[in-house]
């Protein structure tokens, strides 16, 4: 199986052959828009250059901003947290379940206050968090919420698209995701109001774009006294060539969706009957897309560091660890604007202690690759994990 297949060279030449004339607008963006909005039976679809700047737009246009509070998880990308202080609004970590990693809605119902606007839950590794009680949460305190879908595609919640449920939703094409265009990123919606706050933000605010496409008539763009930008906003436009390869990718997505899943099912039936080494837990109600294949170590004999090696040793690759928590990171205790004398008592105390799930859990795991293109080699990287665990057992 390819990665990159003929389809996305021949869109790709297209693109080059189509000559980048203003004039003739964005053909392969309006055709991604289009094709990604009916592939997740949403209204609006909005291309963007990645799947942070996707999340930044998001805020903005839900109209969060100075002294705002956004419900975060901290075990993830730290960028889910980064586009909160680009809205300049401050983050508030709700703990994870140590079972299937995703952020708790009993805790994410604990933090919020009357500052709070927005919950951004993360669907982790390609499995979705519990939507329906994030958005009782968000109905009962008019919240708005945002889906990271980075690391999903194609997998359900209740028999219900992930992507779907939020009122907005962001997913990524950066190079490891299911769906790729080396950078990339999209967002859904249903709602025109954000549709069109989102399509501007994205558009240095031109007066011309909404929920859909616009286009600035030429007698405007020559009038010295038009003006163009009716709000703030970026230039977050994803570009034509990331376009081409976005739409070749999502005519094929069904199938490179399923070669992640079958090497998840691999692993897990590598580390099938060991109960020291636990993969992520998807519920009954989900399906998972296994962006990455995920467990936890519970072996109070043996160190993350030892199993790594072990496994290293016997030939494996591709194996991470999770990211370390977003509070503990360097520039919470250090940068700007945490320390910032506006922002003083604002703040959790981002210090241990504050999420002791996600603290128990972030140590112990380990991320397995799943994009691999030769089953041979994924067959072979099962067997090997599997190997490890015997020798520890």
């Amino acid at each position: 199986m390819e990665r990159v297949s003929d389809l996305e060279r021949r869109y790709l030449q297209q693109c080059l052959d189509f000559g980048f004339e203003t004039s003739k607008g964005s053909e392969f963006c309006t055709r991604l828009e289009k094709a990604f909005a009916e592939y997740m039976g949403m209204e609006f679809a909005i291309s963007f250059m990645n799947g942070t700047c996707t999340m930044h737009a998001a805020l903005e246009a839900a109209g969060v901003g100075p002294g705002d509070e956004v419900i975060v998880p901290p075990l993830t990308m730290s960028s889910t947290t980064f586009v909160v202080l680009q809205a300049h609004a401050v983050p508030v970590f709700a703990d994870v379940d140590p079972d299937t990693f995703q952020i708790d809605p009993a805790s994410i119902r604990e933090r919020v206050t009357s500052r709070t606007k927005a919950i951004i839950p993360v669907a982790l590794y390609g499995l979705s968090p519990d939507m329906d009680a994030i958005m009782q949460i968000a109905k009962e305190h008019n919240l708005v919420v945002i889906e990271d879908d980075a690391e999903a595609i194609t997998n359900t919640y209740k028999g219900k698209k992930i992507g779907t449920i939020g009122h907005i939703s962001s997913f990524s094409f950066q190079s490891s995701k299911h769906l790729t265009s080396g950078e990339g990123g999209m967002i859904v919606t249903n709602d025109e109001t954000l549709a069109n706050n989102i399509r501007r933000f994205n558009s240095l605010g031109y007066a011309g774009v909404g929920s859909r496409k616009g286009k600035i008539t030429k007698n405007d763009i020559q009038d010295p006294n038009y003006s163009r930008h009716v709000s703030t906003g970026f230039n977050y436009r994803m570009p034509e060539l990331c376009a081409a390869v976005a739409l070749a990718q999502l005519e094929r997505v069904d199938e490179l969706v399923q070669r992640r899943i079958d090497v998840g099912h691999l692993f897990n039936e590598a580390v099938a009957g060991c109960e020291w080494f636990v993969p992520q837990k998807t519920p009954s109600n989900c399906t998972n897309s296994y962006w990455t294949f995920v467990a936890k170590l519970e072996n109070s004999d043996l160190t993350w560091h030892q199993f790594r090696d072990a496994f290293l040793a016997n030939g494996g690759d591709g194996v991470y660890a999770a990211w370390k928590l977003s509070y503990l990171e360097p520039m919470f205790a250090n940068g700007c604007p945490i320390t910032h004398p506006a922002y003083t008592g604002i703040y959790q105390n981002f210090a241990r202690g504050l999420c002791p799930n996600a603290e128990l859990v972030q140590p112990k795991i380990f991320q397995f690759k799943t994009n691999y293109w030769n089953w041979d080699e994924a067959e072979q990287q099962a067997e090997i994990l599997h190997k490890t665990i015997t020798q520890f057992s």
